[in-house]
């Protein structure tokens, strides 16, 4: 009786704590039987799953902004695995990917990992490996929708300034003086000081490092948009 309840409840226990931000894991493979049993391994431990017979099918409904990851399939028919995995590295900010192959591909292994694969595991998959991978790959992708919402707002912020405020905020964070703006610009210091107020309050901060660091979050290895 005890061990039923704790079956039953086992799944409603992992469910709680998995599906507030997880969003719907996305079974793509070529194989019908492989798709109906690891779904529904996934669903027992409380995931939403959605499954699609083959990549192209996964694009027609793909949605970069959700939330969730992929499992996807090393060989199929049309686009494969790696094939998919390269389309949506094209695209630009694509969901994590968890890959299952039917043998020891290792160059294929490798491949994928380097271009940003979360796992890489052998069918019949492991019930414990696949949940472990699939909640890393849920990891991943709350940093990258956070990341996102980041960029998007400092976006957003950037483009609330005037090109003259832009110019100046430049000029602040490669660590120029008021009056050495004022020179560079051929105004008055007074002047860049009124721009360099009014620009920092539409940033949303206080200080130059904490523009520096929400700038260099948003477009790392920029620095400035220019």
């Amino acid at each position: 009786m005890d061990t039923a309840m704790t079956a039953a409840q086992r799944p409603r226990a992992d469910h709680d704590r998995v599906r507030p931000e997880s969003g719907h894991i996305h079974l793509v493979d070529d194989d019908e039987w492989v798709r109906t049993a690891v779904a529904r391994l996934l669903r027992a431990r409380g995931f939403e799953v959605i499954t699609h017979a083959g990549a192209e099918s996964f694009l027609d409904a793909y949605d970069p902004d959700a939330a969730g990851c992929i499992v996807l399939d090393v060989s199929m028919p049309g686009l494969d695995g790696p094939g998919l995995q390269q389309r949506l590295a094209e695209r630009g900010d694509a969901m994590p990917i968890i890959f299952l192959t039917g043998s020891d591909e290792v160059p294929v292994c490798a491949a994928a990992m380097r271009n940003g694969a979360v796992d890489f595991l052998t069918k019949p998959v492991d019930e414990e490996e696949l949940v472990r991978a699939v909640t890393m790959a849920l990891e991943h992708d709350a940093v990258r929708r956070l990341a996102r919402m980041h960029t998007v707002k400092t976006e957003s912020r950037l483009g609330s300034l005037t090109p003259r405020e832009r110019e100046v905020l430049e000029h602040v964070m490669n660590g120029r003086l008021n009056k050495q703006i004022a020179s560079d610009l051929g105004t008055a210091e007074k002047t860049v000081k009124v721009h360099r107020a009014r620009a920092m309050e539409k940033m949303h901060v206080r200080s130059v490092a904490e523009l520096v660091r929400m700038v260099e979050r948003a477009f790392p290895g920029i620095g400035w948009l220019g």
